[in-house]
């Protein structure tokens, strides 16, 4: 499993939740990673991506200002801080990267198996 994502659960609304990626292979320290999430029913969608070295970060609209990616590359993990969670948020969770995934869009190559979310109402 080259990425593993975790930290998903169940939580009220309003209430918060931290996932993280752990990635095997250092080669992921060069890399973009991105959190993405499948609602039931509903299309994959893209909620935040953060470049090698943690500089810059991307939002979907939908969680500017609630979510934050960070990464750690010496304990070669990606988080994603979710505050002021809604139950529009509930999906599984997945962490995703490779050489060509950019901030915006590119093509992630890598994935992890999903973590669920729950936010009750």
């Amino acid at each position: 499993v080259q990425l593993q994502a975790s930290g998903g659960g169940l939580v009220q609304a309003g209430g918060s939740l931290r996932l993280s990626c752990v990635y095997s292979d250092d080669l992921f320290s060069r890399y973009t990673v991105g959190w993405f999430r499948q609602a039931p029913a509903k299309e994959r969608e893209f909620v935040a991506s953060i470049i090698w070295n943690g500089i810059t970060a991307n939002y979907a609209d939908s969680v500017k200002g609630r979510f934050t990616i960070s990464r750690d590359n010496a304990e070669k993990s990606v988080y994603l801080q979710m505050n002021s969670l809604k139950p529009e948020d509930t999906a599984v969770y997945y962490c995703a990267s490779g050489p060509k995934a950019r901030l915006v869009s590119g093509l992630y190559d890598y994935w992890g198996q999903g973590t669920l979310v729950t936010v009750s109402s």
